[in-house]
């Protein structure tokens, strides 16, 4: 007896109902009152009408309670589940969806399954969770920190061969320097940077991915165990020379951050494109001698 005597309403329907009624009393016109509601007039008064006949339940949606008139069959729901338990219990629920309609013949949504599953108690494979990456703020100074990638591509369009462009980035003004080069390794690397380091100077610390160029595979000797260290590859030793803290990139976002830059600074911006291919012919000539700088302000080739 208590259950009859509660109305569910939504926060919606209670606010027109309090509108509806200040109607009733005369506090509001209808006009008004469908300028608030944001119903016509015509709205408005059969709402009115429905609330004198029938009370307050009269402004609950006629649809609540009752089940969807575009829901599937109870044996279409109990074939899935069967299925789904005996023959994708491994599969997630977008995959076994796609079978499902793919093999079976029955068209079930994703979500669909997903609610099914859930009320049913059937487990299913899920997604892993997403490691939570915050942005960081940019560096203050110039050469406080260089991110280097390397971008591997087609860059002379078919007209001579595939290239590696060495990009150095620098993180607080977003300026990007490179050279092509036939490879990326060691020589490449270190030639790289003692051009950079002559346009630019020394950065205090660099950004770089766990390239073998940059970062030695081998196993550490029974010496560096003792020391607490780590093998390190001729160019991280040089970088160490020379006072140069190296960062290395422990996800493939951080990695191709850099990587797009460098491709972005090259080939994305379609004002240089003609520059390029000004470029190409002398490019080929001279055996990956040129260097390109990229700024804000365009191209800078140098020798």
């Amino acid at each position: 007896m208590a259950d009859k005597d509660m109305l569910t309403m939504s926060r919606r329907e209670a606010r027109r109902l309090h509108i509806l009624q200040q109607v009733l009393e005369r506090k509001l016109t209808q006009r008004e009152a469908a300028a608030l509601i944001g119903l016509t007039d015509r709205h408005v008064r059969r709402l009115l009408q429905r609330l004198q006949a029938e009370g307050e339940p009269g402004i609950c949606h006629r649809a609540r309670g009752r089940p969807s008139n575009h829901r599937l069959p109870p044996r279409v729901k109990a074939q899935a589940l069967r299925l789904f338990r005996t023959h994708y219990h491994d599969f997630n629920v977008t995959h076994a969806s796609e079978k499902l309609r793919e093999v079976h013949g029955l068209p079930i949504q994703a979500e669909t399954l997903r609610l099914w599953s859930n009320t049913a108690g059937l487990p299913y494979k899920q997604r892993r969770p997403r490691k939570h990456r915050q942005w960081r703020e940019r560096k203050a100074q110039r050469g406080a920190l260089v991110q280097i990638a390397g971008a591997h591509h087609a860059w002379f369009a078919g007209r001579g061969p595939a290239c590696v462009f060495l990009g150095y980035i620098d993180d607080a003004t977003n300026t990007v320097y490179g050279r092509f080069y036939a490879y990326e390794g060691t020589w490449p690397a270190m030639d790289s940077l003692k051009r950079y380091i002559r346009h630019y100077g020394v950065p205090q610390s660099v950004y770089l991915d766990k390239h073998t160029t940059y970062q030695s595979p081998a196993l550490p000797t029974i010496a560096e165990q003792l020391n607490d260290e780590q093998p390190m590859s001729q160019c991280a030793r040089s970088l160490a020379e020379l006072g140069i803290a190296v960062i290395h990139a422990n996800s493939p976002q951080a990695k191709d951050y850099a990587s797009h830059c460098t491709s972005l600074a090259c080939s994305g911006v379609n004002s240089g494109r003609r520059l390029w291919e000004s470029l190409t012919p002398w490019a080929l000539r001279g055996g990956w001698s040129p260097g390109c700088s990229y700024s804000q302000s365009g191209f800078a080739v140098y020798a």
